[in-house]
């Protein structure tokens, strides 16, 4: 299963970058993560992992597999049956703002399953997760 989100922002890719890879601060800008913490100090690395927690869904911890800062970041989640991919993508745009991509694929035997159960809340998350990134880095 995959799913995606996609919004333009009226901010730089390094503003954007800040925002979105300062993870212990998403609570503050989408609805879509109660509590998120970093399980390391320090930038977003190959291997950093946080917890998050999400209204409806189980606490997962998700383990960074690539970086390219300012421009993404990938991690991945485990749980039984499914493994969840995040791509966090920041794409420059001609005129000095950026554009987010944000997808999430879910693979294994129930991912199936579990796209169909979750696919709704899941599309919902991704959305309000790239709109409050919009907002918060579009404020002054």
């Amino acid at each position: 299963m995959r799913f995606e989100a996609v919004t333009e922002i009226d901010a730089d890719v390094e503003r954007v970058w800040t925002v979105q890879s300062d993870v212990d601060r998403w609570p503050e800008w989408t609805a879509s993560v109660s509590r998120a913490r970093r399980l390391e100090p320090g930038p977003l690395t190959v291997g950093s992992t946080a917890r998050l927690e999400q209204p409806r869904l189980r606490p997962a911890v998700w383990r960074v597999i690539e970086v390219e800062a300012p421009y993404r970041f990938v991690w991945v989640s485990n749980a039984p049956g499914v493994r969840s991919r995040g791509d966090h993508r920041i794409v420059p745009l001609p005129d000095g703002r950026a554009r987010v991509e944000l997808t999430l694929e879910q693979s294994g035997p129930l991912a199936a399953v579990v796209g169909r159960l979750y696919g709704g809340l899941t599309r919902r998350y991704l959305r309000l997760e790239a709109d409050g990134l919009r907002r918060r880095c579009e404020r002054p």
